[in-house]
């Protein structure tokens, strides 16, 4: 099978179940943006001190395909896998946990401070992105709320995420000290 199709040579994709859309919709943007921010767990799950965490980033990822798989099905869904409820609940659980080792926030911390903390907060924007080009599809279009709201918490995983592997590797939080006139 050649990967080049050919089909969208002039502008247009084809969604699940055979509509064609402009590669410029709001829906193909979204589910772009979604895949970028599989990519970019990827990144950050190829990193070594991640060794320990693979089954979680591959799950996230698994996930991220299962978003994008539903907003690419316009028609039914019956085929498409399901994003369940007990995805979000599992983000929390895991939000809790590294949260409960983390000292409690008393200030804005600047994103950075080793490669790999910065390559969560990178992941943390662009699933940030992702739900801004989800809510705004919803506000045109029928969209599961739940995409919305595992996105939205999936960001803050990757936030205290950050800040846990910055305590891991022994990074002092820099906190943000807003210019004053």
């Amino acid at each position: 099978m050649k990967i080049y199709t050919k089909t969208g040579d002039k502008g247009e994709t084809s969604l699940y179940g055979g509509s064609r859309v402009s590669k410029a919709d709001l829906r193909i943007e979204a589910i772009g943006t979604v895949d970028e921010l599989n990519a970019q767990i990827g990144l950050l799950r190829d990193q070594p001190i991640n060794a320990s965490r693979q089954d979680k980033f591959q799950w996230i990822q698994d996930n991220l395909f299962v978003v994008g798989a539903i907003m690419a099905s316009q028609v039914d869904q019956s085929s498409v896998p399901e994003l369940s409820a007990d995805s979000t609940s599992w983000l929390e659980r895991e939000i809790d946990q590294m949260d409960s080792e983390l000292a409690p926030m008393r200030f804005f911390i600047l994103p950075g401070g080793h490669p790999v903390v910065s390559q969560a907060h990178v992941a943390r924007c662009v699933c940030r992105r992702a739900e801004r080009c989800v809510v705004r599809l919803s506000e045109n279009d029928s969209v599961d709320p739940l995409l919305t709201t595992f996105l939205n918490r999936l960001s803050d995983y990757l936030f205290v995420l950050a800040r846990y592997l910055g305590k891991e590797l022994g990074v002092e939080e820099i906190p943000w000290k807003p210019n004053k006139p």
